[in-house]
């Protein structure tokens, strides 16, 4: 039984690194030869492999930024992967059809929450172009939960969902710091390379996921991916390894400057070591945050100052370090207060509550105001409002906080549904508490709610891929876990 786990094991591991090799020579291929052959490779990869294809979706999402940049034949792996195996579960479970199609009270209250944001977007003169965007974005990542939560898990497949997250952020880690290094010059697509970024922006690292709060959001699932397996492996084995992997990822996760992620993974850690009374989690995170300070974050900043004294040419104008204490003070500094007055945040939740006041019951609908449909195709009501502007430097624009979005869009009907939906998935998670998983979706459930207050949360897949497929996964332990108790009982 041994042997043949292990051979299994063994085989995974294998299908996934020819998965990465095959994305890896498509890259260097003409994008319509690369668009047709990933399309057949993973279509065929998804259906004979529909675990570990999952798996893989945790590295195609999270370098995607990069891949599409450099080929953009690449683009449809995600959906491809996601559409096989959701057709792969419809035909498993051909002859239990009343499975498919039983929710929770969460998925309802989600699936009413998007049916009416679509009807009021209809009735306020969105395109259906935009709304269809917009649904899409809301349910592409469910899907992951869907096809999850009628799985049958084994704790082997937690641990290599753990060890792809883990290897995927030392890529990007690593990656990170060339780019830092190199003063945004090496392994970085051309038009990256010479992209305008503020003085405020350039001391971060972007990294593969092309956003400094998206690489930062992955570094978080990467340290609780590490922080699991340090309790999977309590033999010591690995030890030193998974140390230094903690200083590596805590250290550039400083060096993205996100301060919402910050937030947002404090708030995780205070519930979810509360909650568990691990407090030696609490020792080992210090530990390894100062000493990410003193060897990772320190270091790099003073050799990317040598680097820059050493440009003869002085290419780079920019100030290409800064500091924690900085980039907190910049939130209550005068000047950018005021410009998130006038084109930022703050501006946007002042006009939302403008726009909201004028229609409080429903709201504007999906596709009006701040979200991915509305960044893509704008808004019918921008002009009436006088949102001509901002600082993505024209009218189309996220609304950085997904709270003002759907008070806007939706109204009081959208806020108490959508409510709905999040206290529901919380009664879910506190049902569980008294488990490590239950307490784990609670602090998660705490960490994205944080995070909701400046990240348009539930819109970026990066998230919403790790967000849904450990909930599927929660779900699916806790039908086998009733399975168990039902049939010991029994």
């Amino acid at each position: 039984m041994n042997k043949w786990i292990q051979r299994l094991e063994k085989q995974s591991t294998s299908t996934l690194l020819i998965a990465v090799a095959v994305m890896t020579i498509a890259l260097l291929l003409p994008s319509k030869i690369a668009l047709l052959g990933t399309a057949l490779f993973f279509v065929i990869f998804a259906f004979l492999q529909p675990q570990q294809s999952l798996l893989f979706l945790v590295i195609y999402v999270n370098i995607r930024p990069f891949l599409i940049e450099v080929n953009s034949g690449l683009k449809l792996i995600g959906d491809l992967i996601i559409f096989v195996v959701f057709a792969w579960t419809l035909f498993q479970y051909r002859r239990n059809i009343r499975a498919l199609f039983t929710f929770k009270w969460f998925e309802w209250s989600f699936f009413a929450f998007i049916l009416f944001g679509s009807i009021i977007g209809l009735l306020n003169d969105v395109t259906p172009t935009a709304i269809i965007f917009q649904i899409r974005t809301f349910i592409i990542m469910y899907l992951l939960y869907y096809i999850i939560a009628r799985m049958t898990l084994t704790n082997q497949w937690l641990k290599d969902l753990a060890w792809v997250t883990v290897w995927t952020n030392i890529v990007m880690s690593l990656h990170g710091l060339v780019e830092k290094l190199s003063l945004r010059q090496f392994l970085l697509p051309e038009e990256w390379k010479y992209k305008v970024l503020s003085a405020t922006n350039f001391v971060r690292i972007y990294g593969l996921a092309g956003n400094p709060n998206s690489l930062a959001l992955s570094l978080f699932f990467g340290i609780v991916g590490l922080i699991y397996l340090q309790h999977i492996y309590k033999d010591n084995k690995y030890k030193w390894t998974f140390r230094v992997l903690l200083v590596l990822f805590l250290g550039i996760l400083v060096l993205t400057y996100s301060r919402g992620t910050w937030i947002s993974a404090l708030i995780f850690g205070v519930v979810f070591i509360v909650m568990t009374r691990k407090w030696y989690l609490l020792k080992r995170l210090v530990v390894a945050g100062v000493t990410s300070i003193i060897l990772i974050y320190y270091p790099v900043n003073f050799a990317v100052q040598y680097v820059q004294e050493l440009s003869v040419e002085d290419k780079v104008q920019t100030p290409t370090t800064g500091s924690i204490g900085g980039r907190f003070g910049e939130t209550f500094d005068e000047k950018n207060l005021a410009l998130m007055t006038e084109s930022g945040r703050f501006f946007y939740i002042r006009k939302g509550f403008e726009i909201f006041s004028d229609h409080p019951v429903t709201g504007t609908g999906f596709g009006s105001f701040g979200g991915s449909a509305t960044l893509s195709y704008g808004s019918p009501i921008y002009d009436h409002y006088g949102i001509s502007s901002d600082i993505y430097g024209g009218k189309y624009f996220y609304s950085d906080n997904q709270y003002i979005q759907v008070i806007t869009e939706t109204g009081v009907i959208g806020v108490l549904i959508f409510a709905l939906f999040l206290l529901s998935m919380l009664w879910s998670f506190w049902k569980a508490r008294k488990t490590n998983f239950g307490a784990f979706m609670i602090a998660l459930w705490f960490s994205t709610g944080v995070s909701g207050m400046y990240y348009n949360i539930w819109e970026l897949k990066m998230y919403t891929l790790f967000y849904f497929i450990l909930l599927g996964a929660f779900v699916a332990f806790s039908k086998l876990q009733e399975q168990q108790s039902k049939t010991t009982n029994g």
